[in-house]
């Protein structure tokens, strides 16, 4: 992609529909950022949407994610953006805009400037590769399928969210002037932690809904070494609880260098973006000690006010490292 045309405007009413506190973080970055980060939250959104909509097979989402991973390296096929949108039918109302709107998504995408570009389409297809192994792996309908090993979690909670604060680390480096004094491989690596960590929060978060379609996201030898077949888990999900403990303690780890991340950057608004989420995922793994997940059986969410107070918060540390320190 070396030639590019002008860009058109992002909409930002469809980011808006998509999305409800990342919004929140996109409006509090500097505005230079705001294009390129608005675009690749959509194409991985729309990725999640085509892995995710479960009234279409397995088989199916699988195609149309090779399709749209395609469209995005460029692959000027009107087909494939058709069959998108005729198998591909979301019940969430922004995502069902989101796939209408695919080929002006895909238009700003390539109309980028050629870094951005390449780095975006990397970004996705990662994030591609990793829905991709994530459906083949659970395609087991009534029994609970577990991913196997520690290591293949941590690869997983890599491509999906880890490589998005790589990117968005790469980014600011190269728009924003003294982004932070630490160097950018440095940076680069505790992005990923940061973004692991989050992910993790996500995977813990969401685990009765996800062991009830029969996904499980903690490791298999770590629950039969505590003796748990991981098949039972849809029946006797606490019997996980130990294992869920461990990865708990492992994401606070990861957002643990998360909050160093914030610490080492210069630019306000970009600290104020980042705090957001960063301070959201510490809530909710508080909220796990009063609303214990698989005890409860049903998502731990934290409140509006929580998210308001974040906000609040997060003005103070656009200033000062005292509020994380």
């Amino acid at each position: 992609m070396t030639s590019k045309l002008k860009t058109p405007k992002l909409d930002q009413r469809l980011l808006k529909s998509v999305s409800r506190s990342f919004y929140l973080s996109i409006r509090l970055m500097p505005k230079v950022l705001r294009p390129a980060i608005g675009i690749a939250y959509l194409l991985a959104r729309a990725s999640d949407t085509i892995a995710d909509t479960e009234n279409a097979l397995v088989t199916t989402r699988l195609r149309r994610l090779a399709d749209f991973d395609r469209l995005v390296m460029g692959d000027p096929s009107q087909h494939a953006t058709a069959n998108i949108q005729r198998d591909i039918q979301p019940e969430h109302p922004g995502e069902q805009k989101l796939i209408a709107s695919l080929h002006e998504v895909l238009a700003n995408l390539h109309a980028r400037d050629a870094w951005e570009w390449k780095e975006t389409t990397a970004l996705v297809a990662k994030i591609i590769r990793g829905q991709s192994s994530d459906l083949r792996l659970f395609n087991n309908p009534g029994t609970v399928t577990a991913i196997p090993t520690a290591s293949a979690l941590e690869e997983y909670t890599h491509l999906v969210a880890g490589c998005v604060g790589e990117w968005w680390t790469r980014l600011c480096f190269r728009i924003l002037p003294g982004y932070s004094e630490l160097p950018e491989d440095a940076l680069t690596e505790l992005g990923d932690s940061f973004g692991r960590g989050l992910q993790l929060v996500n995977i813990l978060r969401d685990m009765p809904a996800d062991l009830a379609a029969g996904r499980c996201y903690l490791p298999a030898d770590e629950l039969i070494a505590n003796g748990v077949d991981p098949s039972q888990l849809g029946d006797i999900p606490m019997a996980a609880q130990p294992v869920f403990d461990s990865w708990e303690q492992r994401a606070r780890e990861l957002l643990d260098e998360g909050r160093q991340y914030i610490m080492s950057i210069a630019n306000r608004r970009t600290r104020m973006a980042c705090y957001l989420p960063w301070r959201l995922g510490v809530d909710t793994l508080d909220l796990f000690a009063k609303q214990p997940p698989l005890s409860e059986g049903k998502k731990v969410k934290v409140s509006r006010g929580a998210v308001r107070l974040a906000l609040i918060r997060s003005i103070r540390v656009a200033f000062s490292n005292a509020p994380l320190a």
